[in-house]
C-alpha cells in the first residue's frame, strides 16, 4: 500500500510503515476498501496529518474513530464535510466554545479544516470505519500506529497542548510527557457526558493562554 502521506510525517513515520504490524493493517484496510464502504474515502485517510506538517502542529485532539454514515467523515476528528449538519458532540464544543470565548459560532458548518489550517491536529485513534458500522477497523492496528504517532510528538516536539476529552482520550494520552507539554483533559463532549466536566471545562482559552506564554500565534476557534 502505497502511504500518500504529507512528506513531513513520511520521514518521522517511515520506520514504523515498514515494520510487520504496519503492513498487516494497511493489507487489511486495503481489502475493506475493496469488498466493503469505507469512510473516509481513500483520499481523506491521512487528512489529519496532510493538513499539518510535522513541525506546525500547536494543538492535538484526540477522537476515537470516524462518523459512520455517508458524507460526515473526512480524516478530521469531530469535523463533518460542508452541508452536514453539526453531530451531537460538536455542537457541545461549539457550545463551550461560546461559553468560554464570549463568541458566537456558526453551528450550521461541521467542517473544521480551519482549525486544521492554524495547526489543529485533529487525530483519530483508528483512521476507518465501515459504513453503519461504529468500531468496525478497532483492534486491527490503527491504535498502535496512532499511539505511535502521538509518541513521536510527544517526544520530538516541544510545547503541544494536548486535548483528551473523555476515558478513552485520556487512556491514550498516557504516552505524553507533561513537563514539555500542557495536556488538559475533561468529560467527553458527547450529550450523555458533556455535563459531567466537558462544560465548563475552558480548554479553549486555557489552549490560547499556554501557547500565548510560549510566544506561538493562538487558535482562532
Amino acid at each position: 500500500m502505497d502511504i500518500k502521506i504529507e512528506e513531513s510525517w513520511k520521514n518521522i513515520l517511515n520506520e514504523y510503515f515498514e515494520t510487520e504490524e504496519f503492513k498487516r493493517l494497511a493489507n487489511f484496510v486495503k481489502n475493506e476498501y475493496i469488498g466493503n464502504i469505507i469512510y473516509p474515502e481513500p483520499k481523506n485517510l491521512f487528512s489529519a496529518f496532510n493538513k499539518v506538517p510535522f513541525e506546525k502542529v500547536k494543538v492535538v485532539i484526540i477522537g476515537q474513530d470516524p462518523y459512520h454514515g455517508e458524507g460526515q467523515a473526512h480524516g478530521l476528528c469531530f469535523s463533518v464535510q460542508d452541508g452536514i449538519k453539526a453531530p451531537p458532540s460538536l455542537k457541545n464544543i461549539y457550545k463551550e466554545i461560546e461559553t468560554d470565548l464570549q463568541i458566537k459560532k456558526n453551528t450550521t458548518s461541521g467542517n473544521l479544516e480551519t482549525w486544521a489550517n492554524q495547526g489543529v491536529f485533529l487525530l483519530n485513534s483508528v483512521l476507518s470505519v465501515r459504513k453503519g458500522a461504529a468500531g468496525s477497523h478497532a483492534n486491527k492496528g490503527w491504535e498502535d500506529f496512532t499511539n505511535h504517532v502521538i509518541f513521536k510528538l510527544s517526544s520530538k516536539r516541544e510545547r503541544i497542548v494536548f486535548l483528551l476529552w473523555g476515558n478513552y482520550a485520556k487512556q491514550k494520552g498516557q504516552i505524553i510527557d507533561r513537563k514539555e507539554h500542557l495536556v488538559l483533559e475533561s468529560a467527553h463532549p458527547s450529550p450523555f457526558s458533556a455535563y459531567n466536566g466537558f462544560f465548563g471545562c475552558k480548554h479553549f482559552s486555557k489552549t490560547n493562554k499556554y501557547l500565548n506564554k510560549n510566544n506561538i500565534e493562538k487558535i482562532n476557534w
